[in-house]
């Protein structure tokens, strides 16, 4: 801004804007919290190295169904909206189902978010996946 005339001058780096639904998981994430060893049936911890984001994802299993689902996000709004949504996509989906979950999906879900900020979606995808693959080499192994 410059002084004494009032006017603004122009910002002419990136603007992020996120969508109603991504402040909303934001400020207020579904299923965020812990699952003890013994409670989950599944789980995985993924990290994205070149931004520092990392998610742990819990999940319990029941009749070939993801009966419970809980996470912990350690990032920018971005990484935790779409860890929220991913968990709310997943729960009560069959493991099949489960595992066509894509980043796509979670974005479309939320609205969109910044285009800078998409990797975020591909980090809760990956961790689904690892759970569910945990969860099967748990259950192959008895």
């Amino acid at each position: 801004m410059s002084e004494g005339n009032g006017e603004s001058q122009g910002y002419d780096g990136p603007v992020l804007y996120y969508t109603e639904a991504v402040i909303d998981h934001f400020t207020n994430p579904r299923n965020v919290g812990e699952m003890a060893d013994d409670e989950a049936d599944g789980y995985a911890c993924i990290g994205d190295p070149g931004c520092g984001d990392e998610m742990k994802l819990w999940i319990v299993v029941r009749d070939d169904r993801i009966a419970k689902i809980a996470f912990k996000s350690y990032g920018c709004p971005g990484a935790i909206s779409t860890s929220s949504m991913l968990t709310v996509l997943a729960d009560g989906k069959t493991l099949d189902e489960a595992r066509r979950i894509s980043d796509d999906d979670v974005v479309n879900a939320l609205g969109g978010i910044p285009a800078n900020k998409q990797h975020c979606s591909l980090l809760g995808v990956q961790a689904l996946q690892a759970a569910i693959a945990d969860y099967s080499r748990r259950l192959s192994a008895v």
